[in-house]
């Protein structure tokens, strides 16, 4: 089982560790992240097309979605809302937000990857005989995508001693994760799963494109799809909660997006909130980008 840790992790920081500084080259593989992305996305929707019963395991997963998803949501803003009592992040007057952003845009953006999968599961169930070579395939493909991983985040053109030096997005990513865990502690008994497994599941922070590819590639598709849009769900949700509370909240609207608020919701967050909210932003969806692969790789692996 550690073996299955390591060929998560090793890939991570293999990349991790090779520096870069053709542009060309990191353009290419910015996006080769994102065509790996969508492969694999598309394979996870094959394998679900394929298992036998499906309207019964996509029933059954719709539950245990739904449950993942509340229970992330109160523990996670709960935990946040006490963070920000005790560490108030406070917004300069003077920089005010840019005003509206095209919410259909970043809805779309949302929803893209979840249309894979749903291709991938109708193609897989209507018209492919099965493939026997489908997880070793996607196997191959998420380790070379751990890979291109590394490289984005070590040749992101960000200190990592400045990122962990910022309290707040220091604090903001623990207290999510640390509330992540705790929600899945809470719901382990209702899962037919190990605890290792069910915090595993719990431990995505919002990645889609990671967690469920680690999941399904350890667990089996259909708790992979449910890591997926688990994920997903969060990322929609923060769309909704980022304008509304931070304001008054920013440590809340920063923190729910999870791994997110460095790439995806980082216009609306800093459009919503404000220049001071980028820098705690980045910071903590760095910090739950690099932790959420080694907690995966970690629990699937006891």
């Amino acid at each position: 089982m550690l073996a299955s840790a390591l060929l998560i992790l090793v890939p991570l920081f293999v990349g991790f560790a090779i520096h870069l500084q053709n542009r060309r080259m990191l353009t290419w593989i910015n996006h080769g992240v994102e065509g790996m992305v969508y492969l694999i996305l598309g394979l996870l929707g094959i394998s679900l097309g394929q298992l036998d019963g499906l309207a019964e395991q996509l029933s059954r997963m719709t539950g245990q979605v739904l449950l993942l998803v509340g229970a992330l949501l109160v523990a996670n803003l709960f935990g946040l809302w006490l963070w920000h009592r005790w560490q108030p992040m406070r917004l300069d007057a003077d920089d005010q937000p840019e005003g509206s952003l095209g919410y259909r845009r970043l809805f779309l953006g949302a929803v893209r990857p979840l249309g894979a999968v749903i291709a991938g599961t109708l193609l897989g169930y209507a018209l492919l005989p099965e493939l026997i070579w489908i997880e070793d395939l996607a196997s191959a493909a998420l380790m070379l995508l751990l890979f291109l991983i590394g490289l984005q985040l070590r040749n992101a053109g960000l200190s990592l001693r400045r990122l962990l030096m910022n309290r707040q997005g220091l604090g903001i990513a623990l207290t999510l994760a640390g509330t992540s865990l705790l929600a899945g502690l809470v719901i382990a008994p209702f899962y037919d799963l190990p605890l290792m497994d069910v915090l595993a599941l719990a431990s995505g922070f919002g990645w889609y494109s990671l967690s469920g590819i680690v999941v399904g590639d350890a667990l089996g598709p259909a708790w992979g799809g449910v890591a997926f849009l688990n994920d997903v769900l969060r990322e929609i949700i923060a769309l909704v909660i980022i304008p509304l509370v931070i304001g008054q909240r920013p440590a809340v609207a920063i923190g729910y997006g999870g791994a997110t608020a460095m790439d995806f919701t980082l216009p609306i967050i800093r459009r919503s909130g404000g220049l001071a909210c980028v820098p705690v932003a980045i910071a903590s969806g760095f910090v739950l980008s690099f932790i959420s692969p080694v907690l995966m790789g970690l629990f699937l692996a006891g």
